[in-house]
């Protein structure tokens, strides 16, 4: 599960959670999604799912496509450390 934020996180981690939130969601739904996250996290963050795309700030972006997994229960863990 990922952090949870109080009411005093910012507006910036309250998107980035959210976005973060929606990513995993697809690649729970979607296997072509979820391989991808897991081979390229920066193709399927910068594709995005069945026509949505994925509002992440520049640094989150960052984070996000460092992460290097296995599966998605290890995307998922990973997500939550950073």
């Amino acid at each position: 599960m990922l952090k949870q934020f109080n009411a005093t996180s910012s507006p910036r981690q309250r998107l980035a959670s959210q976005e973060y939130s929606r990513i995993l969601s697809a690649a729970v739904i979607n296997t072509s999604f979820r391989r991808l996250l897991l081979k390229d996290p920066a193709k399927a963050v910068s594709a995005g799912y069945s026509g949505e795309k994925f509002d992440l700030r520049t640094e989150d972006r960052k984070r996000l496509i460092g992460i290097q997994a296995d599966s998605l229960a290890d995307f998922a863990s990973k997500l939550t450390e950073i």
